[in-house]
């Protein structure tokens, strides 16, 4: 039973194994909706920013491509003035050397004087038609100009409103992703839920002798071709048997590996928790009966006990040869017995000889003492190396959690910088700047 108090009013209550598990799945289940739509509103601002950004940029490009254009027309409309007045002046410099030469010219005849200045004014009215039609080719190609601009730019309006429809639709399209691969996730959650309840006891046992039987025959080809591993059909002299019983021999047929196996696992919802420690005793006396080496108890018991969650476990201080393992260190625990067993074959072998010679067999047992040393030694390293791989997996754990409160201060961020874009607008941004705001009367003015 688990006493919860209240915060609010501050009463305290008691619940069952069953309604904390319940209630603790309903909290971790808010804070998951929670955090994916933090996550969601997150991408959905930056990509938002992300197009204002670019369409600002694209704008800054356009408008300043405007202005150089602008420019240049200024520049041709000085650069023609000047063309004028210079031909003028010159126009004006003839007709004043005309006069000069006919005030020198008095004794030639009238006709050849009339002659001459109509020559003259013909030649000043080419000269003005010319300048008029290149003052006409000018506006042309200002008009042409301004018309290359405004298109440009209204094709550039286009693809801005074309871009934010696209991130709209990525944006609902992501969502509708997020949305279907959570409620995907808790339909997931339900089911195995609702298959755990509906189980009973010894079908929960039966799915892990399934699971152990399933695991040993994907590598017994490989790992164990010549090993027998079934389940244990006789009952002893207490009327008790185990789940399964390894042996394995040599071609001479002495043994090489025995072990007695037994699987425990339970409901989340059962009231009267097992523990590993009731089991050892039966299992101990089956695998003398049943003259197995080794015993092994592969438990889902206790799952909270950080003793039996540090990988292979040896009870041997209460009862000889006897380990506890979880079910994913099953195949790694038989391959480490059967990997000492063959080391000590060569022993037994000798053994064997020395029995059928009726020979001394105190080098033997020194050599058996020597192995045994060995074997110790071999177990105390590998349960090194497997406390080691349990720290290592600790410190991921809280590497991963460092990484959760960096990208949890990152969102924050994000959202304060969302809300500053979101109060910044062009009247605030023109206050001081009349060229700015100017421009952007102006463009609003066109639209």
């Amino acid at each position: 039973m688990n006493e919860i108090k209240c915060p609010h009013c501050g009463t305290a209550f008691t619940i069952n194994e069953s309604d904390y598990s319940q209630l603790l799945s309903q909290v971790r289940t808010n804070e998951f909706d929670k955090e994916v739509a933090e996550r969601l509103h997150g991408q959905a601002e930056l990509m938002r920013q992300e197009a204002d950004n670019e369409r600002q940029a694209q704008l800054f490009v356009k408008e300043k491509e405007i202005a150089e254009l602008e420019s240049k027309l200024k520049e041709t409309q000085q650069q023609m003035a000047l063309q004028q007045q210079e031909s003028l002046a010159a126009k004006d410099l003839e007709i004043t050397q005309l006069k000069s030469q006919l005030e020198t010219l008095s004794g030639q005849t009238e006709q050849e004087v009339e002659k001459a200045l109509a020559i003259k004014e013909t030649e000043v009215l080419s000269l003005k038609a010319q300048l008029d039609k290149l003052t006409l080719e000018k506006d042309s190609e200002k008009q042409t100009a301004l018309t290359v601009v405004e298109k440009e730019r209204d094709q550039v309006r286009a693809q801005l409103q074309l871009q934010e429809k696209e991130s709209e639709l990525n944006l609902s399209a992501m969502r509708q992703d997020y949305e279907s691969q959570l409620k995907a996730a808790n339909e997931q959650v339900e089911f195995y839920k609702n298959f755990k309840a509906q189980q009973s006891t010894k079908a929960i046992g039966e799915s892990l002798e399934i699971y152990a039987e399933t695991e040993f025959n994907k590598v017994r080809h490989l790992a164990f071709p010549n090993a027998y591993f079934e389940k244990d059909n006789t009952l002893s002299s207490r009327g008790s048997k185990g789940d399964f019983i390894y042996r394995e021999k040599d071609e001479n047929g002495i043994e090489i590996l025995s072990i007695m196996f037994e699987m425990k696992n339970e409901a989340d919802g059962t009231l009267k928790k097992h523990k590993n420690e009731d089991f050892f005793k039966e299992l101990d006396k089956d695998r003398q009966e049943k003259q197995c080496e080794y015993a092994v108890l592969v438990s889902m018991l206790e799952s909270d006990n950080d003793y039996y969650n540090t990988g292979i476990v040896d009870v041997g201080h209460k009862y000889d040869k006897m380990y506890v393992v979880r079910p994913q260190f099953f195949i790694q625990l038989i391959g480490l017995l059967r990997n000492a067993a063959l080391n000590a074959l060569k022993y037994k072998q000798e053994l064997a000889l020395v029995r059928e010679q009726n020979i001394d067999i105190t080098h033997f047992e020194e050599d058996l003492d020597v192995f045994k040393t060995a074997f110790a030694k071999n177990y105390q390293s590998a349960s090194k190396n497997f406390q080691k791989a349990i720290e290592e997996i600790d410190k991921s754990i809280k590497r991963m959690e460092a990484v959760k409160a960096a990208l949890t201060t990152s969102e924050n961020q994000l959202r304060l910088a969302n809300n500053k874009l979101e109060d910044v607008s062009i009247k605030k941004l023109t206050r001081k700047n009349p060229t700015m705001k100017a421009k952007f009367d102006h463009l609003k003015g066109e639209i």
